[in-house]
């Protein structure tokens, strides 16, 4: 049995001494995939348990199998999972403040310390942290910590994953010590000139005895120079909270905002009888935030929403939480033009925050997919009269430091919006809840009801409306409702699968390839392609932006295969094994999609040019191939091995897109956001040059590839960390004898790793695959495929190489240091 021994160590340095730790719990647990009758009290015996480390998704392992829910990504994320973990705790450490603290846990967590229930919570999103420190052991002698997780099947729309998939600590405080979530920092004034920066400060004291402590706030600029300190004496009754209350100036702000995400540091000391008892740090960004009708501005400045909606696995590694993999998914976003985020539709985790923090991306942070009403009949309902006030407060309390936050939502598509007696209720009950903990942030929800929502009070109740797939309803809701604010709170709905192509162009519900094509104008009854939306916002520059569905494709909810969005009953598997979403602009592997540069295209300013689709049309020979091609150009001209097919102007000449869907008549659409030409096919390459102000600006070139000849290897970072935790991407390619992309290419790779680091999960972003995530080989979709490296915690070189019968191998090197 392997125990982790804890001291309670005391650092001396010229501010006092400093007794307070926060420890990572991460490493050293075993796992048990079953129940486990007794497995609460210290005296079971799990020697023959998993050894493992967190963050952990059981889920993620597998296997695919139709017997499970393709609507939450045909894997067993339901069934009980105990995690055990002993360590020792040293005399030094009695009479201290000791916490346990949970970021996740998914779901319906039971811990017992010692045999001693501590606590239950069920929403698996929200963090929570429990005072063991009467139930602990301070002899040196084994202290076991055991949790219970029970997820449910038919407990969510998507896949939510399983287990404890977001990080655990131990935090030892003094009696007297800042709380959990214990500071609130607003900016009440923020201009070019000054920073009027408010600091709410809880202070806890677990003493016997009333205290008189001295509360110091320092303020930490960007470059690292305290820029301004404050402080108070305050007095806290015994076994009490108290809150100390400081502001102070701040001349010249650095401000925060999309372009220059600059952050500040708040360090927090608290000081009894001259000696510092806690030290808490935070980082703040100073920026203002304002909405009228007229739109959301930043800093003063108007900013229109280019948002996406985003779940909150990733991928291959499910819902485990590894900051490098939020970090490079919100990077992909931003590269797209994206410059908001809303949390689809859950609390997300603190790493997702403080990479929007870094990044300066705005975020929506959303708590519930459900109120009462249920959408499935094991989902939040179950625990909603009990748990929505903690919850929902506690998701404010934790994240309402994080400058990116800009508004918080109540709530997605709630069934209670056909409810007009009581539906408004409980929207304004859960809006007071979010005013008592932060009032200077709007709320808001996604209503996709219309007009039911606006008619029936409910979202009224909100400061800022949400519309779901209502693009040509815009202008009657301004009309009718013009103080309300409003935006796009769920937009376009298109589908479409990675390199793959369906000739001719129709507007169809399902293939019987069971992907969809990549023309970017499938999607369900209620979706549309993304122009209908850029047509609408236009036309209403009042409406503050749009979230489009989705950015990443997620697992689970594979529309338009396999089942009907918010129905109860049951499975999704009619067509198994399609078992993952279709939804986004980058697929599961976090390869962009064609319709990743339509964004791009309208959201972005420097040039750009994409053209669609790949050109290996052996047996079309001479027959017309539809050529798309999204710029932010003025102008676009297309050559078919080296001869113009003609040079058109973006906003001029228009496509004309076969559409069908709910609340708008029309089945075409003639679109100034995408230039097509037909041309006859015949091998060889085709090339976009794009213009602007009549000079060349960017041109992209696709050549017809021959046969598979090599494996070409690329990776995200040349230098990753020695922690143990950080990540490297491997993009691999099936390429021609030439280096060109051979776009039908499906061939087995096999990896191996050599130094410091380990394979940790492979992908190829085919919605169908039923391949492991955490297998050592995995087969190219489109001719492409993912390994994610791992480092560990010894410096080194990490050698990937890949393999497969027949190509010239691919090796890469990542350093770890």
């Amino acid at each position: 049995m392997k125990k982790i021994i804890l001291f309670c160590y005391i650092l001396l340095g010229s501010c006092g001494i400093i007794n307070a730790q926060d420890i990572n719990f991460n490493a050293d647990w075993k796992f048990h995939n079953q129940e486990a009758e007794g497995a609460e009290k210290p005296t079971y015996n799990d020697s023959s348990w998993r050894n493992l480390s967190l963050p952990h998704d059981w889920a993620i392992e597998g296997p695919f199998d139709v017997k499970y829910n393709a609507r939450a990504g045909g894997l067993p994320f339901h069934g009980t999972g105990w995690y055990r973990k002993h360590f020792t705790m040293e005399a030094n450490a009695k009479g201290k403040v000791v916490t346990l603290e949970f970021e996740g846990a998914m779901y319906d967590a039971y811990v017992w310390v010692n045999g001693t229930l501590v606590g239950n919570r069920p929403y698996g999103y929200i963090g929570f942290e429990f005072d063991i420190s009467e139930h602990l052991k301070y002899d040196g002698s084994d202290n076991t910590i055991a949790v219970r997780l029970r997820p449910q099947d038919l407990s969510s729309r998507w896949y939510p994953g399983a287990g404890l998939y977001r990080s655990v600590w131990l935090k030892i405080d003094n009696p007297i010590h800042v709380g959990q979530w214990g500071t609130y920092i607003t900016t009440p004034t923020v201009t070019k000139e000054i920073a009027v920066v408010q600091n709410e400060t809880t202070v806890v004291n677990k003493n016997n005895k009333e205290v008189t402590v001295n509360v110091k706030q320092e303020y930490v600029s960007p470059e690292g120079k305290v820029v301004a300190t404050v402080n108070e004496d305050i007095t806290i009754k015994p076994n009490a909270t108290a809150i100390s209350q400081l502001y102070t100036n701040i001349e010249n702000p650095q401000r925060w905002d999309t372009e220059n995400p600059n952050l500040y540091k708040t360090i927090t000391t608290i000081t009894e009888n001259n000696t510092v008892v806690d030290t808490h740090h935070s980082k703040i960004g100073l920026r203002s935030i304002a909405y009228t009708k007229e739109g959301f501005f930043l800093n003063g400045k108007k900013v229109r929403f280019n948002g996406v909606c985003l779940h909150h696995d990733n991928g291959a590694l499910g819902s485990a939480v590894y900051k490098r993999a939020d970090e490079r998914k919100l990077q992909i976003m931003k590269s797209m033009g994206v410059n908001a985020i809303r949390t689809s539709h859950n609390p997300p985790s603190r790493e997702f925050l403080e990479a929007c923090d870094e990044l300066g991306l705005l975020v929506q942070d959303e708590a519930f997919d459900v109120w009462k009403m249920e959408k499935v009949p094991n989902g939040y309902n179950v625990f909603f009269d009990e748990w929505a006030e903690t919850d929902l407060k506690d998701m404010i309390r934790r994240d309402r430091n994080h400058p990116s936050i800009v508004m918080w939502s109540i709530g997605n598509e709630i069934i209670e919006q056909k409810d007009a007696k009581n539906g408004w209720k409980v929207a304004k009950q859960l809006n007071t809840y979010c005013k008592e903990i932060d009032p200077t942030r709007p709320t808001s929800a996604g209503f996709n009801n219309y007009p039911g929502p606006y008619k029936n009070n409910m979202a009224q109740q909100v400061d800022i409306a949400g519309v779901n797939y209502k693009p040509s309803s815009y202008k009657t809701l301004i009309d009718t409702y013009p103080e309300l604010p409003l935006y796009g709170s769920e937009t376009s709905s298109c589908t479409s699968s990675r390199g793959v192509y369906h000739l001719p162009i129709e507007k169809y519900k399902t293939h019987e390839s069971l992907h969809v094509t990549s023309y970017d104008i499938i999607g369900p009854p209620w979706a549309y392609p993304p122009d209908i939306e850029f047509h609408f916002q236009e036309e209403n520059p009042n409406i503050m932006g749009e979230f489009i569905w989705t950015g990443f494709d997620y697992l689970g909810e594979p529309t338009p295969y396999g089942g009907k969005d918010n129905s109860t009953n049951g499975y999704w598997n009619a067509d198994w094994p399609s078992h993952s979403s279709y939804f986004g602009a980058v697929d599961l592997a976090g390869f962009p999609k064609d319709r990743f540069f339509l964004y791009q295209s309208h959201w972005t300013t420097k040039p750009m040019v994409h053209l669609l689709p790949h050109w290996n049309w052996q047996g079309m020979e001479g027959k017309d191939i539809p050529v798309y091609c999204y710029t932010n150009c003025d102008e676009a001209e297309l050559f078919v091995n080296g001869k113009s097919m003609g040079r058109k102007v973006k906003g001029k000449d228009l496509t004309s897109l076969l559409i069908d869907f709910s609340r708008y008549e029309p089945k075409t659409f003639d679109s100034k956001y995408r230039l097509s030409w037909n041309v006859p096919y015949q091998a060889g390459n085709i090339k976009v040059v794009g213009y602007k102000d009549g000079k060349v600006v960017q041109e992209e070139q696709i050549f017809t590839a021959s046969k598979p000849s090599k494996i070409s290897l690329s990776v995200d970072r040349t230098e990753i960390n020695a922690d143990g935790e950080d990540l490297a991407y491997v993009t691999v390619r099936i390429e021609d004898k030439n280096g060109n992309l051979c776009p039908n290419a499906d061939n087995l790779v096999n990896f191996s790793v050599k130094g410091a680091g380990k394979l940790l999960a492979v992908d190829n972003g085919n919605q169908i695959s039923l391949e492991s995530f955490q297998a050592n080989q995995r087969k190219a979709f489109s001719g492409m495929c993912l390994a994610i490296l791992k480092s560990s915690k010894t410096s080194g070189k990490i050698t990937l190489t890949a393999k497969s019968k027949g190509l010239k191998s691919g090796k890469i090197l990542t350093i770890s240091k």
